[in-house]
């Protein structure tokens, strides 16, 4: 886990940097890839945000969701990455809901930089990198 500095501008510089952002969205997608078959499962996409573990803690204490709740929120985020409706997250579709999701960020994120502390493997780490690279 680092701690950079960042603001909006450097999360749209990393998704415009499509080389970059692919090579990043390529990588996680193979993470969580787990039979390593060319897409995405419901249960693969549902154990990678599990892992995420944003819905079962709110400012880092743990919250019971009822397991309905959490089966329905998971559905949702699915069907929304599964644009074709094919029952499977592929590449492209992957690459692309990951590019709107990082320009939310970048939106609320604006242009007064933050700090945030960030998992070391996380594509906003990755931009911050890139960014860092850059100013080299």
């Amino acid at each position: 886990m680092g701690v950079v500095i960042i603001d909006g501008s450097t999360v749209q510089d990393f998704v415009a940097d499509e080389e970059q952002f692919n090579k990043s969205a390529d990588e996680k997608f193979a993470e969580m890839d787990l039979n390593h078959d060319g897409v995405l499962s419901r249960s693969e996409l549902r154990k990678a945000f599990e892992s995420f573990r944003l819905i079962e803690s709110h400012f880092g204490v743990d919250v019971a969701t009822p397991p309905e709740e959490l089966t329905k929120l998971y559905d949702s985020i699915f069907e929304r990455f599964d644009c074709d409706k094919s029952g499977t997250i592929d590449l492209e579709e992957f690459r692309a809901e990951m590019k709107m999701i990082m320009l939310a960020i970048a939106d609320g994120l604006g242009s007064s930089p933050i700090q945030m502390a960030l998992d070391d493997n996380s594509l906003l780490q990755q931009a911050a990198d890139l960014e860092a690279s850059k100013n080299q």
